[in-house]
């Protein structure tokens, strides 16, 4: 079908019939009016059909120059990309190859002996006098009052103890509170409790062992700092350890008043093992050498 014909079929209009060529038309007049009619009345309308689509041909293009012409006015202006610069050489590569920095520098005993409470507490957390370093997951610094009169002594950290990060904490704490208050000493003002070692010794395994002799010697000097600095008048330790490791070469005797420098030195039992008396006879015990330290000691 002609494009004409679409035309005339969409706006109504029947067929425009044409004679083939070399046909020649009959002389009949009633076929022939008809005919001439339809060309006459199709000739107009096809024109007027081909104006409108002429023009809405026309529109339609001058829409899509228009369209375009937006399109390439917001179209972003190319930037010509700066060249990308060679990848340099990893220029960290002797990381791996650099040798380890070397550890921090351990104070002597004499550097001990010259810290405040600041600085000892700093260097006890770096500490690496001994290889107890290596296995420690952290170190337990002496706390309460930096003026008291009373020391209280244990030997070394517990479990408990390194994970807290603080002497005697829990249960343990608590019932030297009660025994402190019941003769009448505030635990909260006037007592310093610490450690003769500052980390916890730990055997192949994994359990806790008795420390060394090189250990406790290593760990002597911050001990002996923490004394000069608080100079207390009466000194409690707390286990058989920490009776034995405070003067070494002494036995201790429970019962009986030892010195150390001005201070006067009673033994009793760590809180732990009190903790564990199912009899009460070491709560007994405990509050003898107790009475006796509040006696030693005076107003």
């Amino acid at each position: 079908m002609s494009r004409s014909a679409v035309f005339l079929d969409e706006m109504g209009v029947g067929p425009l019939w044409r004679l083939r060529q070399g046909a020649v038309p009959e002389a009949v007049d009633v076929v022939g009016a008809p005919v001439e009619m339809e060309a006459a009345v199709a000739a107009p309308v096809l024109e007027a059909v081909i104006e409108v689509v002429t023009e809405v041909v026309a529109e339609v293009v001058e829409m899509a120059a228009e369209a375009k012409v937006e399109v390439q006015a917001e179209a972003p202006v190319a930037v010509a990309a700066a060249p990308v610069p060679a990848a340099e050489p990893d220029d960290t590569a002797w990381f791996d190859d650099a040798p380890p920095p070397p550890p921090a520098r351990q104070l002597s005993d004499a550097d001990i002996a010259a810290l405040d409470w600041d600085g000892l507490t700093a260097a006890v957390a770096k500490c690496a006098r001994c290889d107890l370093c290596k296995t420690r997951k952290g170190v337990v610094m002496g706390r309460g009052d930096r003026q008291g009169d009373w020391l209280m002594l244990a030997s070394s950290p517990s479990r408990l103890e390194e994970r807290e990060g603080r002497a005697l904490p829990g249960e343990q704490g608590k019932l030297l509170d009660n025994m402190l208050k019941a003769i009448d000493i505030d635990a909260g003002s006037d007592v310093y409790i610490t450690h003769l070692l500052k980390c916890r010794p730990l055997d192949e395994a994994g359990q806790e062992r008795l420390p060394t002799e090189a250990e406790s010697a290593a760990c002597r000097p911050y001990f002996d700092r923490e004394l000069a600095l608080l100079q207390p008048r009466t000194i409690v330790t707390l286990g058989s350890m920490a009776a034995a490791g405070i003067n070494p070469g002494e036995k201790p005797v429970r019962g009986k008043v030892r010195q150390l420098g001005n201070a006067s030195v009673v033994a009793t039992f760590h809180p732990e093992q009190l903790l564990q008396d199912g009899t009460g006879k070491a709560k007994a015990r405990a509050w003898a050498d107790l009475c006796l330290a509040k006696s030693t000691h005076g107003d």
